[in-house]
């Protein structure tokens, strides 16, 4: 691999957030916020939003039409004290703003198996963000909710594969928001105008061909977790250019592409040629300039990074956890397709999580009955990956997800068998382990 400070493409974007270009001027609204006309809350907010843009070189700030929140995760008193303190200050949203996963599934109480005092703290935490004026969406995917933005509307989003989402298959413009930040710009309905808001620094700065690698797996979903993981690795908070994707790629599988790449690097936009909005040609991917790096990506690279996705090397399963981003719709009529006649085996947990606007209308289709019949868990309002849900952690889970396979072994301290939907629910319904013996022929 190449350190990412060698690529011209990471040079630009850090140069785009940090250069400074000028003084912070403030319009009449945002100076009457920052000097308390709309109250402590709001003026706490506006502050830490002045204070980013200035640290980041920003001349002004950007009005934004939405904002997603990840901090609603509880991770300790701090979190919940940051939040309070903006509610008592009267704080509220000034734009519509969703929020991320949280700590507990308020559908399903009894899959919580934390302690209680870490379990109410999670809940005040959850309650005081939608006090705040929230939506109580809880999803990491809130692309899948009916509204989402549209190309070139400026949002302040967090929650890694929310972010490369928005910006790579809507074409909506956000930089990648942390804790607090996020709150802060639903509050203002403002973020510094840096980075990815600005035309020049959503150019490519690698391409990676796919041309080599066998056709058929192109249209398998797993190969987009493991290409994104692959890339993600290599591109770090660079801006990747695929080319030679399937005219037929799916949101699923670009949302699993993303994830990956936001997890094992940093990647908060990436292109796919002829596939994403701002990518219709090579040319247009790259904004006339020539790829700082161009790389064919082999057969034995794929192989090396679907292998780093597993830590187990045991046939024993006691757990599937599905969902990470949350499961769509279109994932969810996938895995029913899976389900004729099938049965979990006794003492091996399957988990599913989703948003529970989707399950909302899996219910209404009949097929969380199907799910159910199957023995397995729906979770909602959470991930498996990081709250403490799953049952059994001596054995090995398995995941489809590569997101999850990344961040589970640190988060919940499990070993990970990483495969496709259809190993997953085999393997559940066998009680051990089973490979596809065609998925990766040719590799």
């Amino acid at each position: 691999m190449v350190a990412a400070s060698m690529y011209p493409g990471v040079d630009k974007i850090r140069t785009g957030m940090m250069q400074r270009r000028g003084e912070l001027t403030l319009t009449s609204h945002e100076q009457s916020l920052l000097d308390g006309a709309g109250g402590e809350g709001a003026r706490l907010a506006m502050s830490i939003i002045v204070r980013l843009a200035r640290t980041t070189g920003a001349e002004r700030l950007i009005e934004i039409s939405s904002a997603h929140v990840d901090g609603c995760l509880y991770h300790g008193r701090a979190s919940l004290d940051f939040v309070e303190r903006l509610r008592t200050g009267g704080a509220q949203v000034a734009v519509p703003t969703t929020l991320n996963s949280s700590s507990l599934d308020l559908l399903h109480p009894n899959l919580y198996r934390g302690d209680k005092e870490t379990a109410r703290s999670a809940r005040r935490l959850m309650d005081a963000y939608v006090a705040l004026g929230c939506r109580p969406t809880w999803t990491c995917a809130p692309y899948q909710l009916a509204s989402r933005p549209a190309r070139g509307e400026h949002i302040g989003w967090a929650e890694s594969n929310a972010v490369v989402f928005a910006n790579s298959v809507l074409g909506a413009r956000t930089n990648r928001h942390g804790d607090f930040v996020d709150i802060c710009a639903g509050i203002t309905g403002r973020v510094p105008y840096t980075g990815l808001h600005w035309d020049e620094n959503r150019a490519g700065d690698v391409l990676y061909r796919v041309r080599q690698l066998p056709e058929r797996l192109l249209h398998e979903d797993v190969f987009y977790h493991v290409l994104g993981h692959l890339i993600g690795l290599d591109v770090r908070d660079g801006i990747p250019v695929i080319e030679g994707l399937p005219a037929t790629v799916s949101e699923d599988r670009l949302k699993a592409f993303g994830a990956a790449a936001a997890s094992s690097g940093a990647v908060s936009l990436f292109h796919a040629v002829g596939r994403t909005t701002e990518a219709p040609t090579l040319d247009a991917a790259f904004h006339g300039r020539r790829p700082g790096r161009e790389v064919d990506i082999t057969t034995q690279q794929l192989a090396e990074a679907r292998d780093s996705l597993t830590t187990s090397r045991s046939s024993r399963l006691a757990a599937v956890s599905l969902g990470t981003p949350h499961f769509s719709l279109q994932e969810f009529a996938q895995l029913v397709s899976l389900l004729d006649d099938i049965r979990i085996q006794p003492g091996i947990d399957f988990y599913v999580s989703t948003g529970r606007d989707v399950l909302a209308e899996v219910s209404a289709r009949g097929w969380l009955s199907v799910c159910e019949a199957a023995g397995i868990t729906i979770v909602v309002d959470t991930c498996t990956y990081i709250t403490p849900i799953l049952r059994a952690t001596s054995g090995a889970v398995m995941t489809n997800s590569a997101k999850w396979a990344y961040y589970a072994p640190g988060n919940v301290g499990v070993e990970v068998i990483f495969g496709s939907m259809r190993e997953c629910v085999e393997s559940a319904a066998q009680g051990v382990v089973w490979r596809d013996p065609e998925l990766w022929s040719g590799l």
